[in-house]
């Protein structure tokens, strides 16, 4: 069920309620997971990050309750692991215009992953995107969980969005800062 977190953005992601392995054994996840995915209706739609595979009905049922899949332009991949693009072949199927935008690395990487002739953007730390009353700035952040880990900041609404930066696999009904 998506949160609208701003006027024209939204948390289309998934709590995983039953994960206890990430990673086969070496990361335990007693308390299970939450993918987060972002959807940003502007001039152009945008989401940002996808969710792990099993869940991608969901994201696109979310994405469906805001607006039709098919008008996503722009996909920003901020890394390749598959808890962030495994449903990335999924929304690509309802969007097959959209345009993945992704860093250098993942130019690397998410093709790599998923073997498909998507239109690719890589960007760079600075680069910007305007989508209409907002941009998209990048920060590319190398190693900080993966060698293609991006940040994605939305001007005009202040939001940015991290990837794996800040986060940790916890699965709750708590996700928003105003909520803890």
């Amino acid at each position: 069920m998506p949160v609208e977190l701003a006027k024209g953005v939204y948390w289309v992601g998934v709590v995983d309620w039953s994960l206890r392995r990430f990673h086969g054994y070496e990361l335990s996840t007693q308390r299970g997971s939450t993918y987060n995915a972002y959807l940003i209706v502007d001039r152009e739609v945008v989401l940002v990050d996808t969710v792990w595979g099993p869940f991608k009905e969901q994201l696109i049922e979310s994405i469906r309750q805001i607006i039709d899949p098919s008008k996503i332009s722009i996909v920003v991949a901020n890394h390749a692991e598959t808890d962030h693009s495994g449903g990335l072949p999924a929304v690509m199927a309802c969007a097959p215009n959209a345009t993945v935008v992704v860093s250098t690395r993942g130019h690397e990487s998410i093709p790599r992953h998923y073997y498909q002739n998507w239109k690719f953007k890589p960007v760079k730390t600075g680069e910007r995107i305007g989508i209409g009353e907002n941009d998209l700035i990048f920060v590319e952040a190398p190693m900080c969980h993966w060698p293609d880990s991006m940040f994605t900041y939305l001007t005009g609404r202040n939001i940015l969005m991290p990837n794996d930066a800040f986060g940790q696999h916890y699965a709750t009904a708590f996700r928003f800062n105003d909520q803890v």
